[in-house]
């Protein structure tokens, strides 16, 4: 189903991209794959990370590979195939894109670059600014921001190829997901569902798109927490886990509680289910993600109400700021090639920020919405003693249950998210068909 989409995928990649030289006045522009990244004063390298313009055409592995996006003409491929006993060197397969390009291969970096027809005015786009140098490319043509822009714009409007590669990675993760549950009702600690996540997706860790996020209990309260305990018997999990496929990204959130779980908690985890799917079902093109936002925040004031946490409910708790304390990251972002994917907050394809107001600082996306695009919706609510202790004393005290509030601090926080596609009509659900 993915290969079926791959010529169509080339074709538009094609078509976008000579729209985006002609309007930046360029006859082509090459990209590399990227350097390995060492670590400073270590031998040691980090996980390497293709450049993102370079995988939207293509999921080719591997550092040093040029890519030649000319006009009028097919794009030309070299790749770089060392000889090289350190590391495991695959020759290439029968892949399913090799005949959408004009493909040469070359052990040697600087015989790479010799294989271009760099006539023409030609950009280049990556971090091997010094060997764009040297075949001449003009300084003010390397990373040109205009450039760059056009194609970041472009980004967020995904291809039947691309959907096709996140519906995989939604299954991926999903299998994943449905493994950790399981491990989790059955008293593991947050590493033994970690090793359960992997294991049920197929992978090492350096394979996910992002650190797994397994959070027992307190510990979901921290949004990005990466610890592995080896203490188990939870009475909460809140796992946000993802999974790659052919360089693109899924990335999933679900909250489960098993015995020893107070039931407000649980009323809770079930309220925040259900709002994520109703803002899910707002989404459709046209609305500014903003709204969705907005709309998140109405929400979660009234079932904070309804459990009896807050005293106020809807817009007038929302303005007096009492549900930032419970709900202090953005809505979502654009997924893709990148988990945090570019252009959530660009102006226009020329570039420039749209950036978020003030009250909500931690928006990623504040473009319109679009037919085509992939974002994630995950609203959370958690109890963050640092950002509630603020409203303990002073004129807001009196609009929470602080008896209850302490109650359900031990169980951390709830998140549920999903990855959903623009349609004409409104939207497509990715994760749920999964899990």
């Amino acid at each position: 189903m993915v290969a079926e989409h791959y010529a169509s995928h080339v074709a538009t990649r094609q078509r976008r991209a000579e729209a985006v030289l002609g309007a930046c006045g360029y006859d082509g522009y090459v990209v590399s794959s990227g350097v390995p990244f060492t670590h400073y004063a270590d031998d040691m390298d980090a996980p390497f990370h293709s450049v993102p313009h370079f995988a939207h055409w293509l999921p080719l592995d591997g550092p040093h590979h040029l890519l030649h996006v000319r006009v009028g003409k097919r794009a030309r491929l070299v790749r770089f195939a060392p000889e090289d006993y350190w590391y495991e060197q695959l020759p290439l397969a029968e892949v399913f894109w090799r005949a959408e390009f004009e493909l040469e291969e070359s052990p040697d970096v600087a015989r790479c670059w010799k294989r271009l027809d760099l006539s023409g005015r030609t950009a280049y786009i990556g971090d091997e600014p010094a060997l764009a140098r040297a075949h001449g490319i003009a300084e003010a043509d390397i990373n040109p921001p205009l450039l760059i822009a056009r194609l970041d714009w472009e980004r967020a409007y995904k291809t039947a190829y691309e959907v096709a590669c996140l519906d995989v990675a939604e299954s991926l993760a999903a299998r994943g997901h449905r493994a950790a549950l399981a491990a989790f009702e059955n008293g593991a600690s947050e590493l033994a569902i970690h090793h359960e996540y992997l294991a049920a997706v197929g992978c090492t860790e350096e394979q996910l798109p992002y650190h797994t996020i397994i959070a027992l209990d307190h510990k979901g309260a921290t949004l990005h927490y990466t610890g592995k305990r080896t203490v188990g018997d939870g009475r909460v999990l809140l796992i946000d886990c993802g999974a790659d496929y052919l360089g693109y990204a899924s990335d999933i959130t679900r909250t489960w509680t098993r015995k020893g779980c107070d039931a407000t908690f649980r009323d809770l985890v079930k309220g925040v289910d259900k709002l994520q799917q109703r803002l899910c079902e707002l989404v459709k093109p046209g609305i500014p993600y903003l709204d969705l936002h907005v709309a998140a925040h109405d929400q979660i004031a009234d079932l904070l109400h309804s459990i009896g946490v807050l005293k106020k409910s809807g817009r007038e708790a929302v303005e007096l700021g009492l549900t930032g304390p419970f709900f202090p990251h953005g809505l979502g972002h654009f997924l893709g090639i990148q988990v945090h994917d570019v252009g959530g907050r660009q102006k226009t394809p020329d570039g420039g920020i749209q950036a978020p107001p003030s009250a909500y600082p931690f928006l990623r996306t504040t473009r319109a919405v679009e037919e085509h695009q992939v974002f994630t919706i995950e609203p959370g609510v958690y109890f963050i003693e640092m950002l509630l202790r603020g409203h303990r004393q002073g004129p807001t005290a009196q609009h929470f249950d602080w008896a209850l509030i302490d109650r359900l601090l031990p169980f951390g926080g709830v998140r549920i998210e999903d990855n959903v596609l623009v349609t004409a009509a409104g939207q497509r659900n990715l994760t749920r068909p999964h899990i």
